[in-house]
């Protein structure tokens, strides 16, 4: 996932275009980008985009940011995305194992009542001082956990951390990619506000690279080429894929929807992601 690109929820004339860009994942937001008035309309048309056949043909990761667990809107962005073209939700304001768990046992609820496997891996973001103190427990706290997601501008502006101070921004990278590989899950960078500051993104990208994060968040088109560059992968890495993509058909044919490549375990997410990643070589 070298680039996720956020695609605010309630502008449904981007969906397609975003869908046809060259971002290895997009993140349907329906948290911070909706306003609360419009929030379940920008509900039902994540929801029906997330559903449709061209979400469910496409090889990128398709990811929705639901609003925060304690929020009156959580239950029913839930409901209303889990679908089969969904492959991660990202979840914000997890602040401890607890809260994580109640979120698996929701999700896991609602997938048993629809009779959907428990294919949808979970991408929690770290972006508060609580959160961050507890990421490697949140990492661990279960197996649906498949990454972190570093949120530096809630966890910085309100507490007065300067964004330009490298050495704040690499600690919390730190933290952060040390919780995620503990746990065996992939580290993603947090969003850069300045979209005209191309530099600072790319800077702020190659320390993520160098301390082993997968990718970085984009909140801006412009912003895709830049996290792709940094993040391009090795040839090792080419050659992993293309292993995952082969032993799939294997596995498909047999009705397996797991399998092991290399000693992993291999499901739906590390599927996409393989097959984005080929796809973004060619």
């Amino acid at each position: 996932m070298r680039s996720k690109l956020f695609v605010p929820g309630g502008r449904p004339e981007l969906f397609a275009k975003a869908l046809a860009g060259p971002a290895d994942a997009l993140s349907f937001d329906l948290e911070d980008s909706v306003p609360a008035a419009v929030k379940a309309g920008a509900r039902a048309d994540v929801a029906a985009f997330v559903a449709s056949e061209a979400v469910r043909h496409v090889a990128k990761l398709i990811i929705v940011r639901v609003n925060a667990p304690d929020t009156t809107w959580f239950e029913d962005d839930l409901a209303a995305v889990l679908t089969p073209g969904l492959t991660m939700l990202n979840v914000p304001k997890v602040e401890s194992p607890e809260a994580l768990l109640a979120v698996v046992a929701t999700l896991e609820h609602l997938e048993t009542e629809r009779g959907l496997d428990p294919s949808v891996g979970l991408l929690i973001n770290i972006e508060t001082p609580k959160a961050l103190a507890q990421a490697s427990a949140i990492a661990a706290a279960h197996p649906r956990v498949a990454g972190l997601q570093l949120g530096l501008a809630d966890l910085f502006e309100p507490h007065g951390i300067d964004r330009g101070d490298a050495a704040a921004v690499h600690a919390a990278m730190f933290t952060v990619k040390m919780a995620a590989a503990a746990a065996g899950i992939v580290a993603i960078d947090a969003a850069f506000a300045a979209i005209d500051d191309a530099e600072g993104y790319e800077t702020e990208a190659r320390m993520a690279r160098r301390l082993g994060f997968a990718g970085k968040s984009c909140i801006h088109p412009r912003q895709v080429a830049l996290a792709n560059a940094v993040f391009a992968a090795t040839p090792e890495e080419l050659a992993l894929a293309r292993r995952i993509v082969a032993a799939s058909v294997d596995a498909d044919r047999v009705g397996h929807g797991a399998f092991v490549v290399d000693g992993r375990m291999i499901d739906l997410p590390f599927l996409k992601r393989a097959q984005a990643l080929l796809a973004s070589t060619e």
